[in-house]
């Protein structure tokens, strides 16, 4: 589903280079839930941006689903993420101009597909995360839990093989928090559509709190950008 062959990331120029990862390798099979976790500045956050094409390796090669990263345009990049991976981040990430179904939604309609016929999928979802009841409110009439929630139905929309997690619950209280890890591990229990058919969804999740780290089926922690 997922390969990290080797993978090295440095930022900066020559002579002021900045190693965030260093050799990783890091294989995910169909149906794994990993928690990747460390201590801030270790790198978390940079290899979930290598396993889902938001950045480039500077060494070593990131395969998804059997294709390089390195090898794909940009504009394949950008297809591949619509539709074969769902992203969650922090900060929540929606638009204070679209409420809760509109921003659930929005992912099929810039994939190509009309706002009519995605409506019904996105009431399901709003369904699934329990917000039946807030279709039309905009994300600053939503508590944060709220937010996190539509952010979550949102990337599910396209039926990802995929979903990555940034520090999920990191602006959530502890009860909310728990609450969001319990449907990640629900949504990462579902079969989605992939080229050899139907697969178990790949959830890779990064976390401080070793609470939520503890629920993951496996865990990857991360050092110095090094796997120890």
């Amino acid at each position: 589903m997922l390969l990290l062959r080797h993978v090295s990331k440095v930022y900066g120029e020559t002579g002021h280079e900045v190693p965030a990862l260093r050799h990783v390798d890091l294989q995910v099979e169909p149906g794994d839930f990993i928690a990747i976790t460390g201590p801030s500045g270790c790198g978390k956050s940079t290899l979930l941006h290598l396993a889902c094409g938001l950045d480039l390796p500077t060494d070593g090669e990131v395969f998804i689903n059997g294709r390089s990263t390195t090898a794909l345009t940009d504009d394949q990049l950008t297809t591949m993420r619509r539709h074969e991976i769902g992203l969650v981040f922090q900060s929540f990430n929606l638009i204070p101009t679209l409420t809760a179904l509109e921003n659930i939604v929005l992912p099929a309609t810039l994939g190509g597909r009309s706002f009519a016929s995605q409506i019904d999928q996105g009431r399901k979802l709003l369904g699934c995360v329990g917000l039946e009841n807030r279709e039309a409110h905009y994300p600053d009439q939503l508590s944060g839990g709220e937010a996190q929630r539509v952010a979550i139905a949102r990337s599910l929309i396209m039926n990802p093989l995929i979903l990555l997690a940034d520090e999920p619950t990191g602006n959530l209280d502890s009860e909310s928090g728990m609450a969001i890890m319990d449907l990640l591990l629900e949504f990462g229990n579902v079969e989605a559509d992939s080229p050899r058919g139907k697969v178990k969804r790949s959830t890779l999740i990064v976390t401080h709190d070793e609470g939520i780290a503890n629920r993951a089926r496996r865990r990857v922690r991360l050092k110095d950008g090094i796997v120890v």
